[in-house]
């Protein structure tokens, strides 16, 4: 079988054919190349040690104690990673190897990889498959190398990668590899927050996310890496006078599921957005249930959530922000001051998110995906959003006050601005510059208060 492959990825085997060294591509650009998909990181593993790998590729480095050189390649945008074959011995963080010892076959190197179906390796001809990595291509399954527990137990962020796999390839993991991760779970508390997080916006920027969501609970990682999200699973929602048919947890699962937006932080705050029930439950005498002031703990909740995992300010501020406001109400009656005073809240940036987390809600709780009011709202938010939201927008400035009423710069142009936007925000003038120009004059003319 022919597969396209890259002219950049033949020349490094070319290089290394050339003096003598054993090279293959390794891992995922191997296995994507099985399943057609596109591959854009090449990883390779070889006989070479890193002093000779360097000597091959002038723009090349080594800095690291694990054998790998970066060769950066600019045609393609990416770093090609070369390492030399080896073993590994000691785990006593759990992520890295106390111990590496260079290799001299591909099988040693690859004993110690993590799931089969990244130990295919690719010669620039044909695939090569020592671990039986093919066959669980076919079958869909993620599994172990060797022992799932020793593998967990080496390096606990395989628990989660394997998860994010199976998300990804839309696979299953397989059995004695899954029950190592129920066992071995607690694992992952060893592990940096900023990996768990990566893993976690990967596993929400697949195509089914909430299925890896439930398959995190399932295997006992979701309470490890989110205890506050795996915690709301149980807590009940249906009662007299409420239309949901789901409990806390379930509804947060399937309202990820129906969200439409792809952003991946937009996914996570509507995955939280109900996260401060649980604290605020309350059921009545006559069996209502009620959560009020969930949306304000559940925002505090996730604050802490959001700095644990070390997420960037602009992230943090968009994940606040849409579990703080997506209880907003939708009611024809509202002002135009409402409606301004909530995309304020919300943020410009933030109100088609915030719209996509309430489709997300209303389907993930049995509801239907919109209502006339919903539809109402956001019409009068496009209308709204034509109108001054601060004194900056208004269509004068402190320039033409100074002119018109013959002041100096001061706090009393900014009263006057103030003034005049309070007008523009009750709907008393038009932000229009000939009217705001004739309203400076008015006041010019009937104010008792000589200019300064």
């Amino acid at each position: 079988m022919k597969y396209r492959i890259p002219k950049e990825v033949l020349e490094v085997f070319k290089k290394f054919s050339k003096k003598g060294f054993e090279i293959f591509a390794v891992g995922g650009a191997v296995r994507n190349l099985l399943l057609n998909m596109a591959t854009k990181d090449w990883d390779f593993t070889t006989n070479a040690q890193p002093e000779e790998i360097t000597g091959l590729f002038k723009d090349s480095y080594y800095d690291n104690k694990f054998g790998t050189v970066g060769v950066p390649v600019k045609s393609l945008s990416s770093v090609f990673e070369i390492t030399t074959y080896r073993s590994e011995y000691g785990y006593t963080n759990h992520r890295h190897p106390d111990k590496i010892i260079w290799g001299k076959t591909l099988k040693e190197d690859l004993k110690r990889r993590d799931f089969t179906i990244n130990t295919l390796v690719f010669d620039g001809v044909k695939i090569r498959d020592l671990f039986g990595g093919v066959t669980d291509l076919n079958n869909h399954l993620v599994r172990a190398v060797g022992d799932a527990s020793e593998r967990f137990q080496e390096d606990a962020l395989r628990m989660l990668r394997s998860v994010r796999l199976a998300t990804q390839l839309q696979f299953i993991i397989e059995a004695d590899t899954f029950a190592a991760i129920q066992k071995n779970s607690r694992l992952l508390n060893k592990i940096s927050q900023e990996r768990i997080r990566d893993e976690l916006i990967k596993i929400l920027s697949s195509d089914y996310p909430a299925d890896g969501i439930l398959l995190l609970k399932n295997c006992g990682v979701l309470t490890v890496i989110l205890p506050e999200l795996d915690k709301c699973f149980g807590v009940e929602q249906k009662s007299p006078r409420r239309h949901h048919k789901y409990d806390v947890g379930t509804h947060l699962i399937e309202s990820l599921r129906q969200c439409p937006s792809k952003d991946p932080y937009v996914r996570l705050a509507t995955l939280l957005h109900d996260i401060g029930k649980p604290a605020v439950f309350n059921k009545t005498d006559e069996g209502v249930i009620t959560f009020y002031n969930h949306e304000i703990v559940g925002a505090a909740m996730v604050k802490k959530i959001i700095s644990r995992l070390h997420l960037s300010k602009k992230e943090s501020e968009k994940v606040w922000r849409l579990v703080r406001y997506h209880q907003f109400t939708v009611d024809e009656r509202q002002t135009d001051k409402a409606l301004r005073r909530f995309i304020k809240n919300t943020g410009i940036d933030n109100l088609k998110d915030i719209l996509d987390l309430r489709i997300g809600d209303r389907l993930g709780g049995g509801a239907t995906e919109t209502s006339w009011r919903l539809d109402l709202f956001k019409k009068r938010l496009i209308e709204v959003q034509k109108q001054a939201f601060t004194v900056a927008d208004l269509k004068i400035n402190g320039f033409d006050v100074m002119t018109i009423l013959q002041l100096t710069p001061g706090p009393k142009v900014g009263e006057v601005l103030a003034s005049l936007f309070a007008k523009v925000e009750e709907g008393k003038i038009k932000n229009d510059r000939e009217l705001l120009l004739a309203e400076i004059k008015a006041f010019f003319s009937s104010s008792t208060v000589l200019p300064k």
